[in-house]
């Protein structure tokens, strides 16, 4: 029998340069791969459309988002109600092929539409009211800092849309533990997809320090302020990387010899800084879902380091050295800077890692929907 399926996705899926893209890409990838035809509809704003999904779908889909004023001041939060769109809801009534919507930012057709007798799975990127309210903790702005307090409000209400859902796709263990408590045995636990195929193997040794992330995100913002307080004070070399530069950061580095940003704009880019770097150092202030820079530290690179709010209720914690305060953080980095990678590690890491297997983790998600 031919599988098909719907996969509604909250941005364009490629390039997989950001976190949220990475799992939508990869399972994609991996759901082609076992041989399901898939119908991809993406909102398209600031990204390109691709003709490298047409690898791995049948037919790719493309809308636009709703203007800001137009979704503001609607009582559905505005990730919601800006991609509300009837071209997709007549797109998905147009057959009879389940659907997995990729976040609840891109669940508007559920308002419209009951989808009966279709079954309807969607991943939970986040514990969406509890990641807005971090980012409103983050945030410097006052205007952005209300924003993300009033969105986090219309998501915790929102979130009762998940009930229309026949599963919901968990990404990390404690939000399992979550979505289970809130919506019973709708909730499945499927790890984050990724495209690290195996733990790499590096020498003992590299030659600086890295953070990664996505400079649009303001806890990624004062990750890099909190690590350049840390550095500054230290001989030895930071690289700052992302996809999107940040006036305010780029400003900051400059200041300092030592600390250097670069851009990410392949896969490759981020492969060889990952490969070439000593020390992941990857804080974090809020605890949501599961971090595709510490999964993709960990497969492609050496020592991470970390904030407790990073690898807490992972599974993860035994693989990370993970640092309280600012100055445990940096006594850290001075303990870890003449510390071989070895071996041991590296076969640690592949015992631990073995649940991110990405075909499986597509098996899983084939039982759920056939």
């Amino acid at each position: 029998m031919k599988k098909s399926l719907h996969i509604v996705s909250f941005d364009v899926p490629y390039p997989p340069n950001y976190g949220g893209v990475i799992d939508v890409f990869y399972k994609l990838k991996a759901l082609a791969e076992l041989g399901v035809e898939i119908y991809l509809h993406c909102y398209s704003f600031g990204r390109e459309e691709s003709e490298v999904l047409l690898s791995y779908c049948k037919k790719v889909y493309y809308y636009k988002r709703r203007p800001f004023l137009n979704s503001l001041l609607s009582t559905k939060p505005f990730r919601v109600k800006s991609r509300a769109n009837p071209l997709l809801l007549e797109n998905l009534k147009s057959n009879d092929y389940p659907i997995l919507f990729e976040g609840l930012h891109s669940t508007h057709p559920l308002l419209k539409e009951s989808f009966n007798k279709r079954t309807i799975l969607i991943r939970a990127h986040n514990i969406e009211h509890n990641y807005y309210r971090g980012l409103a903790k983050s945030e410097r702005s006052i205007a952005k800092k209300l924003f993300y307090q009033i969105e986090g409000r219309k998501f915790y209400n929102y979130q009762k849309t998940l009930l229309k859902a026949n599963h919901i796709l968990t990404i990390a263990p404690f939000e399992q533990d979550y979505f289970s408590k809130e919506f019973g045995e709708k909730a499945v636990y499927i790890p984050v997809f990724h495209q690290a195929k195996n733990v790499k193997e590096l020498s003992e040794r590299g030659k600086f320090a890295l953070f990664h992330g996505d400079l649009r995100v303001p806890d990624n913002v004062k990750a890099v302020v909190y690590l350049i307080s840390i550095f500054r004070k230290i001989d030895y070399p930071l690289v700052v990387a992302s996809s999107f530069s940040n006036n305010s950061v780029s400003k900051e580095i400059e200041k300092h010899e030592t600390i250097e940003f670069r851009e990410i704009s392949t896969k490759e880019k981020i492969t060889k800084l990952l490969e070439d770097a000593h020390i992941n150092v990857l804080p974090t202030f809020q605890k949501t879902g599961i971090k595709l820079k510490l999964i993709n530290a960990l497969f492609n690179g050496r020592h991470v380091l970390v904030t407790k709010e990073m690898a807490e209720s992972t599974g993860l914690e035994s693989l990370c050295l993970i640092a309280n305060d600012k100055d445990e953080f940096k006594q850290k980095v001075l303990d870890l800077i003449n510390k071989d990678y070895t071996r041991e590690m590296i076969k640690k890491r592949r015992e631990k890692l073995k649940s991110f297997n990405v075909t499986e983790s597509a098996k899983k998600i084939l039982e759920l929907l056939y």
